[in-house]
């Protein structure tokens, strides 16, 4: 399966790609059929099941909201968050739901939204969505949320492909292995293979002014996360750090790239914590490559353009591309979703690929990235996904922090060496989908154990 940086890099909204931005996509998909295949007019009653993870922390994930959202034809990329609370009270107030934003059916949640316990076998995000006029069915799909909002049909799965699967890349690569040897054999720095990659979809011009206005959406979520504070939504009363924080920060005056490691570390904690705030809040950030795991790479990436003066647009191009080059792998041999591998599929490929990116800009060679983002994701593996009280919260935001320095950390230490090491990405990658398929549901997204229970115990 060809995958594009703009399959792993989506303007969205939070709290969740998998839970709110995989669900909504899935929504609109299936509210867009009905009005194609002429049936829109006909529905008079839509029902919503959702299963497995999406069901358990659906509601702190705000899946319910999501899924209404998008059976009104609202997409995550467009919407603007503040919008959304109207319409949901709006719905809430009449028991009204305005099918693809054109067609009223009566919609009682507790009676048409299902949450219901029990899996399917394909993916444990799963939804079924039907609609129904006043004789019988009119179309039922089923939906899986596979992480990073990528959604896919019940009637594709084990289909040849769509034709975006299809596309021909001049370097395709499966494992770090082949992507390594084609480097070598064409000379090329793994930017500009995937760059090369890239031109199978759009021109080169587009890539580049697409990855610009993700890295834009990128610096607004951060600038929001600065300025907004309060209390996060969801119940468990969670404060907002990263505007005091930076106040405090700015007292200290700035600091140098290569300054003091502490100043450093506080910084690229800020801006981690400043996305992840603005994700639990619901807001417009990046999936990257999930909402979960969003802060790590616009932190890193924020840090070096914002304290680097001889940054320029042309890095964002190279430290995106160079990310994506791992989030393909970890996606192809992996999984980059928690509820299905744990935390370590969301926030260990966002370590990995940030320090991919990072090491791209810094001069590393294409050795010294794979050994970044090895290092990266190897001290990563095993992290569970148990969410407190469902929500992307604790101990989410901090966890992006954490990770952000990790990612930076690894590409120091394998820019101090020759890109030979003990351990491949490819084998780390491995481990991950093994750990994850060890792993207890309890700890993938469930809030069945974990911190998640130590919460509740306490």
């Amino acid at each position: 399966m060809a995958i594009s940086v703009f399959d792993l890099f989506k303007i969205g909204i939070g709290p969740s790609s998998s839970h709110t931005v995989g669900p909504m996509r899935a929504a609109a998909t299936f509210a867009r059929a009905l009005r194609e295949q002429g049936l829109l007019e006909h529905v008079s009653r839509v029902e919503v099941r959702l299963y497995g993870s999406l069901s358990a922390t659906g509601v702190g994930h705000a899946t319910d909201r999501a899924t209404l959202l998008g059976l009104m034809g609202e997409w995550p990329d467009q919407i603007d968050p503040q919008r959304i609370e109207p319409l949901i009270t709006q719905l809430q107030d009449s028991q009204v739901l305005l099918l693809d934003g054109r067609h009223a059916v009566a919609f009682d949640c507790s009676r048409d939204l299902l949450l219901l316990d029990e899996s399917l076998p394909y993916h444990p995000n799963a939804m079924t969505l039907e609609a129904c006029s006043a004789s019988g069915s009119l179309l039922q799909q089923t939906y899986y949320s596979v992480g990073g909002g990528f959604i896919v049909e019940a009637a594709q799965i084990g289909a040849a492909g769509d034709s975006a699967e299809q596309v021909m890349l001049p370097y395709d690569f499966d494992s770090a292995a082949e992507l390594l040897a084609l480097c070598k054999q064409h000379q090329l720095r793994v930017s500009e293979l995937m760059m090369a990659n890239e031109l199978a979809w759009r021109s080169e011009a587009e890539v580049r002014s697409g990855l610009l206005k993700l890295w834009a959406a990128m610096r607004e979520c951060v600038d929001n996360g600065l300025r907004n504070e309060g209390i996060l939504p969801g119940g468990l009363k969670v404060k907002r750090r990263a505007a005091k924080l930076h106040r405090s920060l700015q007292e200290l005056g700035k600091p140098n790239v290569i300054g003091s490691t502490l100043s450093a570390m506080e910084w690229v904690n800020l801006f981690a914590l400043a996305v992840n705030e603005e994700n639990a809040a619901g807001g417009r950030m990046v999936t990257a490559p999930t909402n979960g795991a969003a802060g790590i790479i616009p932190a890193v990436l924020h840090y070096y353009m914002k304290f680097n003066p001889d940054a320029c647009d042309n890095d964002v191009v190279d430290f995106l591309l160079s990310a994506a080059a791992v989030g393909i792998l970890c996606k192809k041999n992996a999984s980059i979703s928690g509820a299905e591998v744990g935390c370590q599929g969301e926030v260990g490929s966002a370590c990995s690929m940030a320090a991919a990116g990072l090491a791209e800009v810094l001069g590393a060679t294409p050795m010294q990235l794979e050994n970044a983002a090895e290092i990266a994701l190897e001290h990563n593996l095993g992290l569970t996904c148990d969410p407190v009280g469902g929500l992307v919260q604790v101990p989410c935001i901090e966890r992006n922090a954490i990770a952000a320095v990790k990612a930076i950390n690894a590409v120091q230490m394998a820019l101090r060496g020759d890109g030979e090491h003990f351990i491949s990405l490819d084998r780390v990658i491995r481990t991950m989908r093994d750990t994850g398929a060890d792993m207890h549901a309890n700890y993938k997204e469930t809030s069945r154990g974990g911190l998640a229970v130590a919460f509740v115990e306490c």
